[in-house]
């Protein structure tokens, strides 16, 4: 996938028509130009994705990167120390992610299945499916959850759905935004190649461009896609504010 523009170079003149919306590898090279590569996921090993994961759920990965560094420092930043923690002293560790009294009782179940299961050498010789659906069982482990866990901790390729994705492409035509998760999941992966790399690239790559131009209330002035967006040319849509180009940095997970 070769291509794109420039940050800010998405201006159309007021009345003229977008071209066609992007295909999504169009999408793809068009959000790595005006990004660049974003580096995802910021972790110091795959456990650490995998815990990671479950503190990111509802929160701000500044409150995530608290926490982990709150089981840094108590030296249960492993699965056996967080099964054999008290739930109280866990929590007390993680407090900073919130919902720290539900996370800690996840986390725990996370990190007992992980070590029934005979950890990340035994769980890499799973077919997908059944990974995917050994997740999914685990108390509080939902589908974003899993395959947050599945793609950028196990490397598998399983495109990851939130409402950044949901958002872009909704606003682009290339979804309704209403479909259910695995619809959208599906949808994502049959239309690129099964390259985890690829998959983890770009949903990072949506996800800044939904935290820099693409908000709730979008900067449409700024926005690379502008000219193949039809909400960015839609009059009355709140999409005519202008604003700078958004810097190229290393992005955090959802928040």
């Amino acid at each position: 996938m070769r291509g794109g523009a420039e940050p800010g170079s998405g201006s159309v003149p007021p009345g003229t028509t977008p071209s066609a919306a992007p295909t999504l590898g169009e999408l793809y090279d068009l959000l790595l130009s005006a990004y660049g590569p974003q580096h995802w996921w910021p972790g110091d090993g795959p456990f650490e994705v995998l815990v990671g994961a479950v503190l990111t759920q509802n929160t701000a990965w500044r409150n995530v990167e608290r926490a982990l560094e709150g089981l840094r420092i108590a030296g249960a930043l492993n699965p056996e120390a967080i099964v054999a923690a008290r739930p109280d002293r866990l929590a007390a560790w993680i407090r900073s992610a919130g919902t720290h009294n539900v996370k800690a009782a996840r986390l725990q179940g996370l990190c007992r299945w992980f070590l029934e299961s005979g950890g990340f050498a035994a769980l890499a010789r799973s077919p997908l499916p059944q990974l995917r659906q050994a997740l999914l069982s685990i108390k509080g482990v939902g589908p974003e959850t899993a395959d947050d866990i599945l793609l950028y901790a196990f490397g598998r390729p399983v495109f990851v759905i939130d409402a950044y994705t949901r958002r872009i492409l909704g606003r682009l035509g290339l979804a309704r935004g209403d479909e259910g998760y695995e619809a959208l999941r599906g949808a994502m992966e049959s239309g690129l190649p099964a390259e985890p790399g690829l998959f983890g690239e770009y949903h990072a790559l949506l996800v800044a461009h939904a935290k820099a131009v693409c908000r709730p209330r979008p900067l449409c002035g700024a926005c690379c896609l502008r000219p193949r967006c039809p909400a960015g040319a839609a009059p009355g849509e709140g999409c005519g504010a202008s604003a700078k180009a958004p810097r190229r940095r290393r992005k955090t997970p959802p928040e």
